[in-house]
């Protein structure tokens, strides 16, 4: 066939939503004999993508982007094909049970409410291991002996989406009380791969909580009671804790504070007197992707249940002196 031929071909194919064997052999014919065609590498890309060769179809998207880096077309598919590849693991990661490079691209590539979806089988299996710790009973315990319902410490669909790039999720009844929180961000759009375990307050007055009545005020009071806590019994521990474990603070809609240290980020905690400007308070360890390590870890869902397990254990009496104002025993 000529090069006229085969393009009248490839664009009849492409007309009818054919993207099988017979559209990629014309669309690859046509770019070996006219290399400079975008659409041609174009639809090539989008052949391997239906037939699930997605390296080859990274390959026809980046060739069509170089002569044209304004296709549109290649650029949408491009991310899709990454999204898909992200989501078919090879029979290693297969293996594994925690979070790996390729469920951080699934944060990464989908929106956080896909993201949500697509890992539940993963998150649903830790917090499973999670409700089965002795922690987790003594947790449930304290609420209930607050008057507080709940028979785990996470509940079905926990997990929640927190914007581009994060998703997490909190015990059960735990909104506007202070959290055992559990949160994975990606990058990009945040600087780093992690997961972060320990305790937050979501002072926000935005949302559509229930009890939106009480609930700010409730969660600031919570907090104060934090303050009053780590104060009194807990300041020292506290830095100690975190320069042993990989502690950091986070507040509002700022990475974890890497660079400030213990000492520091405990003062910022006792001073911090507008938790509703700062919304979002947070103090507990972190697991980076790209420490070997932690890595190990975060790959490993008994080692990352452990790892939270031991992060919840050791914070549960100053969750304790601040949910219910008394002392953990």
């Amino acid at each position: 066939m000529t090069l006229t031929e085969l393009e009248r071909r490839a664009l009849d194919l492409a007309k009818t939503g054919d993207f099988g064997d017979e559209a990629a052999r014309v669309n690859a014919a046509i770019v070996e004999l006219a290399p400079q065609q975008q659409s041609a590498w174009t639809r090539l890309g989008r052949c391997h993508l239906e037939q699930r060769r997605f390296d080859d179809a990274v390959a026809a998207f980046r060739s069509a982007l170089a002569l044209n880096p304004s296709n549109a077309t290649a650029t949408n598919l491009l991310a899709e094909v990454r999204r898909r590849r992200a989501l078919t693991p090879t029979a290693s990661e297969r293996a594994t049970t925690g979070f790996t490079a390729r469920e951080f691209a699934v944060l990464e590539t989908s929106s956080a409410d896909e993201a949500c979806r697509a890992l539940a089988p993963r998150i649903e299996a830790l917090l499973s291991s999670l409700n089965a710790s002795t922690i987790a009973e003594r947790i449930v315990s304290a609420r209930r002996r607050n008057g507080d319902a709940g028979s785990k410490l996470f509940h079905a669909n926990s997990c929640h989406a927190g914007g581009a790039g994060h998703i997490y999720a909190f015990h059960h009844g735990g909104r506007w009380e202070p959290q055992f929180n559990i949160g994975w961000f990606s990058s990009p759009p945040h600087p780093a791969n992690c997961l972060r375990a320990g305790i937050g307050f979501n002072c926000s007055t935005g949302g559509r909580d229930a009890d939106r009545d009480a609930g700010p005020d409730r969660v600031v009071r919570y907090f104060e009671r934090f303050q009053r806590a780590l104060d009194r019994s807990w300041k020292r521990e506290l830095v100690q804790w975190m320069a042993a474990n990989g502690g950091f603070l986070q507040y509002g809609s700022n990475a974890p504070a890497t660079g400030m240290l213990p000492e520091r980020a405990v003062e910022w905690l006792l001073q911090c007197r507008q938790p509703t400007v700062v919304e979002w308070i947070f103090v507990g360890s972190w697991l980076l992707l790209d420490r070997p390590d932690d890595a190990r870890i975060l790959a490993d869902r008994a080692r990352l249940a452990r790892f939270v397990d031991d992060t919840f254990r050791t914070l549960f009496p100053l969750w304790l002196s601040t949910y219910s104002d008394e002392p953990a025993t």
